[in-house]
């Protein structure tokens, strides 16, 4: 038997364990059944199931691509702002992958395009490789950065 605070009661009848569950306004919990004897533990059973869900919902929502968009008219400062967003995702073992978007007759600079991703490889070379060279589509040029292994969590 555990109580809520974390504490080793020891071994307890059933209606004993149940009666002091009670008396706390808590619930009795079995956390370990086949363990013998059986292992319960005194919670607060509705606040217990709600941690639960909201650490999958963590989870499951955690996407492990993300993207970054930039354009060839980007200034400096905006620059170095969405550096430390892509840093701070390859830190956490995402990949980016990073997009230039090319507006009306902007495509014919294309160059400046690759030259750019070419500046953001360079700037997250100690932490990020490249996995995908610079590709076009169309109005778009896009590239993939992914972690290098020590940071990948």
């Amino acid at each position: 038997m555990i109580d809520d605070k974390g504490g080793n009661i020891g071994t307890l009848a059933i209606a004993d364990a149940l009666a002091l569950a009670k008396e706390r306004g808590l619930d009795l919990v079995e956390v370990a059944p086949q363990a013998k004897p059986t292992v319960c533990k005194i919670v607060d059973y509705g606040k217990y199931n709600y941690q639960q869900e909201k650490r999958e919902r963590k989870q499951k929502h955690r996407s492990r691509l993300k993207e970054m968009k930039f354009t060839i008219k980007i200034g400096e400062h905006d620059f170095q702002t969405k550096m430390k967003r892509v840093r701070k995702f390859l830190t956490l073992g995402d990949m980016v992958r990073v997009t230039i978007f090319f507006r009306g007759r902007e495509i014919v600079h294309s160059s400046r395009g690759r030259d750019l991703l070419k500046k953001v490889a360079e700037e997250l070379s100690d932490i990020s490789r490249v996995e995908e060279e610079p590709k076009a589509r169309g109005k778009i040029l896009q590239m993939l950065l992914v972690p290098t292994q020590q940071q990948r969590k």
